[in-house]
This record gives structure tokens, C-alpha cells and sequence, in this order.
């Protein structure tokens, strides 16, 4: 028997076997759950705020050496940077490039715990103001203290 031949042959057997084989109707597969794209974004800012509150960042100081803040939207917000990089493209951003910014070295969780909420004025905290990655943390219940929060009970 030849190649040709040989070839045929297992083509045949193959096709009668598939014949005689019962049809299995095919499983069903598990389909994934809906997403709820809500939950995924509050599940994304949770992260980001737990990340921010375990980083150690830099907070210019202002010419009294105070935490420098911002006005932005009707709000103060303290100005925080990830690193001496993200200081610098902010500086550059704001034409200060030449200019020696002091900074203090704070905990991101003591900025929202303990800072913001002894200031005599709402503010929340921007991270990396002026970068690709920068957050705003406003002054709401469940990123500071009730007390502090703009939605929270004042005591």
C-alpha cells in the first residue's frame, strides 16, 4: 500500500468514526460576571488613596517655611510630589525652574489625618501636580477625618 493509498484509508476510518460518535452538545462556559465599570474606577481611587497614604512625599514649603498650597476650583489644595522629578516638571510647568524649592519629607497618610484638618480653611492634597500620574485628594469623608471633610460633620 502506497502513501496515496495509506493516506485514504485513515481519512475513511477517521470519517466513520466521527459517524458513529454521538453528538455531545458543547459545555456550556462559565461567562465571566459583569464588570461595572463604577466599581472598577472606585476600586482603582482606593487603591490609588491607600498607595498615597503609605508614600512618603515632598511638600514645598512656602517663604514663612509653611505647607505651600495652591487655589484651584475654589479650593486650597497642599501640593505633594512623588519624588524631586515630579517637584521639578512642576516647577518648569510654573516657569520656576531656576527657583530652590525647600520641602519637607510627609507621610501622605499624616497629610490627610493630622494637616488637613487643623488648617483654619477646607484643602484637600494634589499629588504630582503637572504630571502624567498626578491625583487630587479633595477634603471628603473617606480620604480625611469627618471633622475636615466638606461633607462630613463639623464638630
Amino acid at each position: 500500500m502506497g502513501f496515496e493509498e495509506e493516506w485514504a484509508q485513515l481519512k475513511a476510518e477517521a470519517a466513520e468514526r466521527a459517524a458513529s460518535t454521538p453528538t455531545v452538545p458543547p459545555v456550556a462556559r462559565a461567562l465571566p460576571a459583569e464588570v461595572d465599570p463604577v466599581e472598577q474606577v472606585r476600586e482603582a481611587v482606593l487603591e490609588r488613596l491607600a498607595d498615597f497614604r503609605s508614600r512618603v512625599v515632598l511638600v514645598p514649603l512656602d517663604e514663612r517655611d509653611g505647607l505651600w498650597t495652591a487655589e484651584f476650583g475654589g479650593l486650597d489644595w497642599i501640593c505633594a510630589f512623588s519624588d524631586e522629578e515630579a517637584l521639578a516638571r512642576f516647577a518648569a510647568a510654573r516657569g520656576d525652574e531656576g527657583r530652590k524649592w525647600s520641602y519637607r519629607r510627609v507621610v501622605g497618610a499624616r497629610l490627610l489625618d493630622e494637616v488637613v484638618p487643623v488648617l483654619d480653611f477646607p484643602c484637600g492634597v494634589a499629588l504630582d501636580a503637572a504630571g502624567p500620574d498626578g491625583a487630587v485628594f479633595p477634603p471628603v469623608r473617606g480620604i480625611v477625618p469627618d471633622e475636615a471633610a466638606l461633607d462630613g460633620e463639623a464638630a
